[in-house]
């Protein structure tokens, strides 16, 4: 198992404290988000982590850490900063944006999951945005869920299935948001890099998912065309108070009372 941060972003929300540092070295409670990640990475056993780097990159300095280069990431987006690091989109893999921090507890309880991609779903989503007026419910990832009784089960088991994810779901569609966090097996991130590569066939600059064109792309674009092959993305929910999406000013500042792990 690899993890994989994507830290490339520039973090013009949280100026000024972003001016002078990549989004990822911002600090809560004295730890940068990204020491927190390779914090709990490593407390799970996962010692071989890859950051993708790109404004301000060589500021991130951690040791026993594969470094890796968006040099475009002023103009590109998530999806494309992933696949910088192509070389190393193979294997088990959990994948994190770099601008969240999330208990060690979460990826201790993402690594058993069975299902070939699991998205780390947050239940609770909608009281963290009570007060969030910088960052609204529009701008959440959140998720579509369909629930099915569990064949040979009980009746109160259900096997649970993301349909959508993303910005346009909206807040009457969802179960919870996507916090970030994600896991794929071996084969499952095989089929993910196929099915971008037939995208990167058309070019960079032709629409992608919801997005006006692959190079602008999320990640949940990526995921809502797998969707729509019949790819089984399974939630891994949890309820609230493990998270923080730390995108503006507000969010910083609100993060150094709410984080306490």
């Amino acid at each position: 198992m690899k993890a994989i941060i994507i830290a490339a972003g520039m973090g013009q929300r949280l100026r000024p404290y972003t001016a002078d540092r990549p989004k990822c070295m911002v600090e809560i409670n004295g730890r940068s988000l990204v020491q927190r990640q390779v914090d709990a990475y490593r407390d799970a056993g996962i010692d071989e982590i890859i950051i993708i780097r790109g404004y301000r990159g060589r500021q991130i300095q951690l040791p026993n850490v594969t470094y890796v280069e968006n040099p475009d990431f002023q103009n590109n987006n998530i999806l494309e900063s992933l696949f910088c690091a192509r070389e190393h989109l193979f294997g088990d893999v959990i994948i994190s944006y770099g601008d969240i921090t999330f208990h060690p507890d979460l990826v201790k309880g993402l690594l058993p999951v069975q299902a070939p991609v699991s998205l780390v779903v947050d239940l609770d989503w909608a009281s963290v945005y009570e007060g969030r007026d910088d960052h609204p419910i529009e701008q959440a990832e959140l998720c579509e869920v369909m629930s099915l009784p569990a064949e040979g089960m009980l009746r109160n088991d259900h096997i649970h299935r993301i349909t959508e994810v993303g910005k346009q779901v909206g807040a009457d569609r969802a179960r919870g948001e996507f916090i970030g966090l994600c896991k794929l097996n071996a084969p499952a991130l095989a089929r993910f890099c196929a099915l971008y590569s037939h995208a990167r066939l058309k070019g960079l600059d032709e629409p992608y998912g919801h997005a006006t064109s692959l190079r602008k792309a999320y990640l949940c674009d990526l995921f809502n065309d797998a969707i729509q092959r019949d790819e089984f993305i399974h939630p891994f929910f949890f309820k609230g108070g493990m998270w923080r999406e730390i995108d503006t000013v507000q969010d910083y500042e609100r993060a150094q009372e709410a984080v306490t792990w």
